[in-house]
Formats: structure tokens, C-alpha cells, sequence
């Protein structure tokens, strides 16, 4: 029986493989299965379909007023004109001025040895500001900051052998003066870095300085034994360098190296006509006992220096390099130096631009705003010891981002060379001070440049750019005609606007006649749907929108009680990486 039993369920077992073996689903011929393929970014644009339609992704719907755009009015104009910008509201010339970084060497060539000169950066003023108003082909930048130009033996001109004299591969004193005219005439104002915390190993103090008995041994730090930052001298003794055994810090607890270099701030400031100074590495001035960075001996220095400068001319500039966190390098703003780097801030410019999404963004925005005086700090992108803003990009779009973010803000811009056509280079330091790329044959210099270009200098370069609308060359031109053309963006306050996607970043800058809506999509697809919120702010019912960037259809805000506005979505859509600015005013 149990035999029976077990043959009957194998049976059964078999019948039911065969029935499944042989089941074939019906299928719509509509709904035909897909096959397997590799998981693809989805299109924007909805694609026809065979299959039953499903619902796309529409806005929301919002009750908004169709706008009736006007044209863009200026608002308290400066630096289109050839005259030097003077301040606007109370504000102190270098907030009207938008400054770009030069390196002389790597600027532009005009005697064929392959090295940039003072000259050569003569013959380009035009190209960064003619001082027309009629014209748009100029970038439109209102002040200089040139890289060392004084005498030295390495090619950055960090570690200065004669602090009174202009590097002869780059010219003469007289070679600057003229520059200094003819920027002057422009309305371009200029500024030189002034290295302070030490010279060069070869220069005649140091030299001296190394005889025991020399009257300048004082000038510079001496120990009997070594250790971090100190190296041997050939005389016996160690000196201290915190940087490089080939340049050697001067020693300020010594008032005559203080006063010398007094001196030479009033004869760059009284003799040469220059209107102020970047300021190299001020942290490490002053060192007390293991500590080689942010003394208080540091601090109360630099209270001497401002006194000082003011007193030679009250309008003289100084922008200071604190490498440091905004915490510390406020410390140095308010009766030390006029404004410094904001370093944070930079870096949060390019991870929003980099990553799409603006991680920390508004809250480093808001801590730098509430750290130093109204609108004193020095914004930038990369500098010349960082690598290139467009070489930690994905793309030239990505780049376009950084810059709007960094334009739009509150603060002095700063724009290093090159930047604005989205010159590449990565470390060793070099690589990122190559030279200037003009034309598709480079056009830096007609000999042999002192390093070689980019490769991919053929496609970008200045020439190229000039003739395509969107490049970035031509996004910086605008972003910068804007700022010179509206107070708002100058000096305006800033205040953040909530935005629903992330993905878009949003705020305002107001002044007394002028309000101005930023808003980026900082992400690589179109956005549809967003909305834009605002609970209390400047906001009147009477005021009507202008584009300043940007196009489509416009409407009008929903204004609150507040100044504000509810559920806004002014322009639809938002284009990959778009920039949207639109002045509004009653």
C-alpha cells in the first residue's frame, strides 16, 4: 500500500512540472515586456510610448500675475566711465570694485623674451577696462592686484632681494608709474603684494645678517639649535624660516626692521603712486615661543601698520591673506587691514557649483555676514596657490555657477587671471601660473613663453571666446557689467530665500532703490517645478520686474503683508545651470 501510495504522488508531482513547463502568460500586445538593458539617465523631454499613457510630471499650479517686464534701469552706476569709483552709500571705494589678479610673468609679453612685463600689461588694460562707456568688449574690472613685482631671484618674486625696486625682467620704476597712470586713466585703481613676514636669503640684509657681529643680525631670528622651521647658516647658527630655508623671517620684536618696512609701505604708497597692498601671509608675522600663527604680538602689530598707512594716504587699500577660518581672520578686520580672503567661503562657492547642491552654502553665507563690518571681506574663486576654479569642475556650465554665486554676493571680488575663460591648471604651482591664453596660437608672447600653455589652449583662449555668446568669457563680462551697474549687488543686503527643490538657490540683494532676485539652478536638468518663498522682506506691490540675465516668460511675485511673497515661481523652466536675475523696482 505505501508502494502505491508514493507511485501515485510522483505522478501528481510530474503532471504538475509539465503544466507549469508548458503555461505561456497572455499578454496586451501594448504592454510588451521590456528587455533587460543597462539602467540610462531618463530624457527630460517625455518620449512617445506604445504603452498606456502615464501621467508626466507637470508644476504645480500657482495663482500668479503674468508680469508685463520693463526694460532694466541702472542704479548709482560706476566704472564704465574712466573715472575711479568713489563709494556708494556710505561704503568705502573698494566695495564699488571689482579687482582681478594679476602675475606679471604670465600676463602678457612685449619684448619677445618669453617673460610677461609691465609693459605688455600696459598694452592689455584695455581688454580689462577701456574706460568707455560706449563699449562692451572690456571685462569691465575696476582694480588691480598684481603678484610680487619687486626684485627677486625666483620667479614667483615671494622672497624680495630689494624691496625699493621693480623686478627688471618686468621693467623699471618708471615702467610702473606709467602704469599707474595709464590704469588711473581707465578707472582702474592698483594694488601690489607686499611681503612682509620675510625677504630672500640672498637679500643684502640677510647676507649681513649672517656675520654674528652684523649690526642686522637683529633683523632676523637666530638660535643655537634647530628644530622645525629653523635651518642651519653657513656662520654658525640657525636661522628661522617658517616657509623655506630661502627666505629667512624678519624679526619684528626688532623696531628697526618695523621701521624700515614702514618705509617702504609709504614709498609704494608717496613715491610710486600705488593705492594699497595685498598683503602676504600676515598670521605668521609674529612669533611667540612655539606659536607661529595668530599672536597677539601678530595682532597689535598690525594696529600700528593701519595707523600707519592711513596716516601716508587715508584711501590707501589693504586686503590681508589669513589662510584660516572666519572665526580667526575676522580678528584681523576693524582697525588691523581693511578687508581679508574669506577662504570658507570660497570653497563653499565651489562645492555648491561642484556637488549641484548648496550643502552649507546659506550658512557659511550667513556666518561670513555676521563675522566682519558691513560688506568688508574679500571674495574670490582660486588664486594662484590653488588649483584653477574649472579644474575642480565637471564643466564650463559648473564654472558659469561659481562665478554667479561669487558675483552676486556681498563683499570685494576678487577674479584671478584667466579665470574668466576658464583657464585649467592643477598643482605644482607652476601649473597654475601659466601664461595668459590670448589667441588659438596662445598670443602671450612672439618668443618662447617662460612655461608652456595649457593644452588646451588652442580651443580656449580669450579670441574664441569673445565670439561665442555663451561662453564664460562673456559670463563674467555680463556678471561684472552688472555689478558695476547696480548698487544693490554692490553694496546691497543680502537675505536668503527659501527654495523647494535644493537644487535651485535663491536670495535677494536690496538697496534703498533697488531690489534683485538671484536664482540658480545649480543642478545639470531643467527644473519645471520649483517654488520660491520669502516671509518677510522689501517686497512692494507696486514693483514691477526687469531681466538682468536671463529670459522666458516672467510673472509677478505674490507679495505678503510682509514684503515677502508665497509660493513664487517667476520664470518656468529653470534651464540646466541657468542663472536668473531680475531687478525689480516700483
Amino acid at each position: 500500500m505505501l508502494r502505491i501510495t508514493r507511485f501515485l504522488s510522483l505522478v501528481m508531482c510530474l503532471c504538475l512540472i509539465v503544466a507549469c513547463q508548458s503555461y505561456k502568460p497572455t499578454v496586451s500586445p501594448t504592454a510588451t515586456l521590456p528587455a533587460i538593458s543597462p539602467t540610462v539617465e531618463p530624457s527630460p523631454t517625455p518620449r512617445p510610448t506604445t504603452a498606456p499613457p502615464t501621467p508626466t510630471a507637470t508644476p504645480r499650479p500657482l495663482n500668479l500675475v503674468l508680469a508685463q517686464p520693463r526694460p532694466p534701469q541702472s542704479v548709482a552706476p560706476v566704472g564704465m566711465d574712466g573715472s575711479l569709483v568713489s563709494g556708494t552709500a556710505g561704503m568705502p571705494w573698494w566695495n564699488d570694485t571689482v579687482f582681478y589678479e594679476i602675475f606679471v610673468r604670465s600676463f602678457y609679453d612685449s619684448n619677445g623674451d618669453g617673460i610677461g612685463d609691465l609693459n605688455g600689461l600696459i598694452e592689455k588694460l584695455d581688454y580689462l577696462n577701456d574706460g568707455d562707456p560706449t563699449t562692451t568688449a572690456d571685462l569691465g574690472i575696476t582694480g588691480i592686484w598684481l603678484m610680487p613685482i619687486m626684485k627677486s631671484p625666483s620667479y614667483h618674486g615671494y622672497d624680495v632681494t630689494d624691496y625699493y625696486t621693480v623686478n627688471p625682467e618686468y621693467g623699471t620704476n618708471a615702467d610702473f608709474k606709467r602704469l599707474m597712470e595709464e590704469a588711473h586713466k581707465r578707472g582702474i585703481y592698483v594694488i601690489i603684494d607686499l611681503v612682509l613676514n620675510h625677504t630672500s636669503a640672498q637679500h643684502p640684509w640677510f647676507i649681513e645678517a649672517q656675520d654674528p657681529n652684523s649690526e642686522r643680525r637683529d633683523w632676523y631670528l637666530w638660535n643655537e639649535t634647530g628644530g622645525s622651521g629653523w635651518h642651519r647658516s653657513p656662520n654658525g647658527g640657525y636661522y628661522f624660516g617658517l616657509f623655506w630655508d630661502q627666505m629667512p623671517d624678519l624679526n619684528y620684536n626688532n623696531p628697526e626692521v618695523t621701521a624700515e618696512m614702514l618705509n617702504v609701505t609709504r614709498f609704494w604708497l608717496e613715491e610710486m603712486g600705488v593705492d594699497g597692498f595685498r598683503l602676504d601671509a600676515i598670521k605668521h608675522l609674529i612669533e611667540e615661543g612655539t606659536q607661529t600663527e595668530n599672536t597677539p604680538a601678530t595682532l597689535r602689530w598690525f594696529e600700528t601698520f593701519y595707523d600707519f598707512y592711513k596716516s601716508v594716504n587715508p584711501h590707501a587699500f589693504t586686503v590681508a591673506e589669513v589662510w584660516s577660518p572666519t572665526q580667526v581672520v575676522a580678528k584681523y578686520t576693524g582697525r588691523k587691514v581693511d578687508i581679508c580672503f574669506e577662504f570658507d567661503l570660497a570653497e563653499a562657492f565651489k562645492d555648491s557649483a561642484f556637488r549641484g547642491r548648496p550643502a552649507g552654502l546659506m550658512l557659511t553665507q550667513e556666518t561670513v555676514i555676521a563675522a566682519y563690518p558691513p560688506g568688508q571681506y574679500a571674495t574670490f574663486l582660486a588664486n594662484h596657490d590653488q588649483s584653477r576654479t574649472r579644474s575642480s569642475m565637471m564643466n564650463d556650465e559648473q564654472a558659469k555657477v561659481a562665478a554667479t554665486l561669487q558675483l552676486t554676493f556681498s563683499g570685494v571680488p576678487f577674479i584671478y587671471y584667466g579665470e574668466e575663460i576658464g583657464m585649467q591648471g592643477a598643482k605644482p604651482d607652476e601649473n597654475i601660473r601659466r601664461p595668459m591664453q590670448w589667441t588659438p596660437e596662445g598670443g602671450f608672447s612672439t618668443g618662447t613663453p617662460w612655461r608652456g600653455y595649457h593644452e588646451d589652449y588652442p580651443t580656449r583662449n580669450i579670441a574664441m571666446q569673445d565670439a561665442a555668446p555663451d561662453s564664460i568669457l562673456n559670463h563674467y563680462r555680463t556678471l561684472v557689467a552688472l555689478r558695476n551697474q547696480h548698487a544693490a549687488l554692490r553694496v546691497g543686503d543680502w537675505q536668503p530665500v527659501k527654495t523647494d527643490p535644493l537644487t535651485v538657490y535663491s536670495y535677494i540683494r536690496a538697496a534703498e532703490d533697488e531690489v534683485i532676485l538671484v536664482v540658480i539652478n545649480l543642478s545639470g536638468k531643467a527644473i519645471e517645478d520649483y517654488t520660491l518663498e520669502l516671509a518677510e522682506g522689501p517686497f512692494t506691490a507696486d514693483m514691477q520686474p526687469a531681466f538682468l540675465m536671463g529670459d522666458g516668460t516672467l510673472y509677478m511675485p505674490p507679495v505678503n503683508a510682509k514684503g515677502g511673497f508665497d509660493a513664487y515661481r517667476p520664470v518656468t523652466p529653470l534651464p540646466p545651470y541657468g542663472s536668473l536675475i531680475i531687478q525689480f523696482m516700483p
